[in-house]
């Protein structure tokens, strides 16, 4: 299979959500409460089936498992990654994500180490990115009391900041951000506090205090120091690269040769237009577009005036 990976993929309704989406990138949401797209996933809370090739009507998990030569043989028994689009019109819960060891001995699943690079930000947007109790005690207080203004950090936030948000980091999304968010495949979020809100019916949403106070981390969060490299038609910064994933930010400006060097790429396009080149074929991209380049796919070519986020297992 010498082509790339296209997607179905599926919007998730959020009682944050908006329509950012559909004015943004001009998806056809399902409401105006449309929080998350989950661009590329495996997850069986939202999978992505294929919409061309062979295995054009299966889902990403199926393939994952049935044709692994397509992602090079991998080590993981699922799929490890998860590529969202996340609008925000109101604060997302304060919340906190496990690591593996915990995740997978309380969730069965993986845990959620994720990242986000903002597209877009409405003036004066934040979001809580750590918390300064300096110890599980401390911290138990001051939930106990509701004291948050007292130890959730706020940061302001502007189109183009990127966040490394590891598993631990007590974090919430602000109002007014659409953002990308690469992230571990997981689907579990521990909930601090979410802002005494109700739902349609009136009930409040599931709190996990215990839980949160079982894996949060403690001190200043240490976000990753993005590196800028510019080879002919292309501007690559490398966002971040840890033990679950390395993300890039390519700006393509003309044509531009590439060649594989990790097993498969997952590719989002966030501005621009132009088109890839595989095996002689060409694929029209613009704004919006997500893809899979397989293992299968060992060089391709792409053209136009483009900005991409490009990320792959570490």
């Amino acid at each position: 299979m010498q082509e790339p990976i296209f997607l179905e993929s599926v919007f998730q309704e959020k009682i944050w959500g908006g329509r950012q989406m559909a004015d943004y990138f001009g998806y056809a949401i399902p409401s105006d409460q449309t929080g998350e797209f989950w661009a590329i996933s495996a997850h069986p809370n939202g999978p992505s089936i294929l919409k061309n090739g062979p295995y054009a009507g299966k889902t990403l998990a199926e393939v994952y498992s049935q044709a692994p030569e397509l992602f090079g043989y991998p080590a993981e028994p699922v799929f490890p990654l998860l590529t969202k689009i996340i609008d925000s019109s109101d604060w997302l819960s304060v919340q906190v994500h496990p690591d593996d060891r915990y995740a997978m001995a309380h969730e069965g699943e993986l845990g959620k180490t994720e990242c986000w690079y903002i597209l877009d930000a409405a003036e004066g947007a934040e979001i809580i990115y750590g918390q300064s109790a300096a110890n599980r005690e401390e911290l138990s207080e001051k939930i106990a009391v509701g004291d948050w203004d007292g130890f959730l950090e706020r940061v302001s936030v502007k189109k183009g900041d990127f966040f490394y948000v590891p598993s631990g980091t007590v974090h919430a999304i602000g109002p007014g951000i659409i953002l990308l968010e690469t992230q571990q495949s997981s689907d579990t979020t521990y909930r601090i506090y979410d802002f005494d809100r109700v739902d349609d019916q009136g009930q409040a949403r599931d709190l996990h205090i215990q839980q949160s106070l079982d894996v949060v981390t403690y001190g200043p969060v240490a976000n990753s120091k993005p590196q800028t490299l510019q080879v002919d038609a292309l501007t690559s910064t490398l966002l971040v690269t840890n033990d679950y994933f390395t993300v890039y930010k390519w700006e393509v400006a003309g044509p531009l040769e590439m060649t594989r060097t990790a097993p498969y790429l997952l590719i989002s396009v966030i501005d621009g237009t132009g088109q890839l080149e595989v095996a002689g074929r060409s694929y029209p991209l613009q704004k919006g577009e997500h893809f899979i380049l397989p293992h299968t796919v060992t060089d391709w070519r792409l053209e136009g005036q483009m900005t991409l986020i490009a990320s792959h297992t570490s």
